[in-house]
């Protein structure tokens, strides 16, 4: 399967995601990369199965102007109802000034989290995307969404101890919030995973089986 990996921001180093995908060739997925979102031609979608979105709207980790156009967001949507698949991953569900289109299509967008700390995720009902995954803990970035999307379908949540003082309920320290969900939009699906700030998480075996697992089923095989 051909994958294209888009990542590279100002927070989140794009070797990271790189290097966490690297092992997935083993696999049998063969996979581009590109950091510098103005080597991105929204044309060459057609080329691939699924496109991993690790990528906020920073041009790169140098340059900090957004990329992702009225036109692009297009592309993507079409590309989407056409039969696409999108994994939106970590930093990907962060929104631009003017991403409706594209965060609709993501069926969320970032709202905050508390400082990095152990994360717990956990498969939450049997699905091929949480197939062969249990529940693994990695130091990462707790990402709490604002879902705009009606028609989610919740299949991994994240748990955070409590920080300062706060109780295990209070999501800005801490708390369950959603780790993983998948929509579909025309004939294309679409998959959000929380996890991956850190090396560590993508390097963790119950991760890694959950990323393939998401292309396989983004890729609707």
């Amino acid at each position: 399967m051909k994958i294209l990996l888009l990542c590279d921001d100002r927070y989140h180093p794009g070797n990271i995601p790189a290097e966490g995908m690297a092992p997935l060739k083993e696999r049998g997925f063969t996979i581009d990369i590109i950091q510098d979102a103005k080597d991105f031609d929204p044309a060459s979608l057609k080329n691939y199965a699924v496109v991993v979105m690790s990528k906020s709207d920073h041009t790169s980790s140098k340059d900090l102007s957004p990329w992702r156009t009225e036109a692009i967001q297009d592309a993507f949507v079409q590309y989407v109802e056409n039969g696409g698949g999108l994994l939106a991953s970590h930093s990907g569900t962060v929104a631009g000034e003017s991403t409706d289109k594209l965060n609709k299509l993501v069926g969320c967008r970032f709202t905050h989290h508390p400082p990095q700390c152990p994360i717990t995720v956990q498969p939450l009902k049997p699905h091929p995307i949480t197939s062969g995954v249990e529940m693994f803990c990695e130091k990462d970035e707790h990402y709490n969404l604002e879902i705009l999307a009606d028609d989610i379908d919740i299949i991994a949540a994240a748990y955070a101890p409590p920080q300062s003082g706060q109780t295990a309920y209070e999501n800005d320290t801490g708390g369950i919030v959603v780790a993983g969900y998948v929509r579909t939009q025309g004939k294309g699906r679409v998959c959000v995973l929380t996890s991956g700030h850190n090396a560590t998480v993508w390097g963790n075996p119950n991760f890694q089986q959950m990323l393939v697992n998401a292309l396989n089923w983004c890729g609707q095989i």
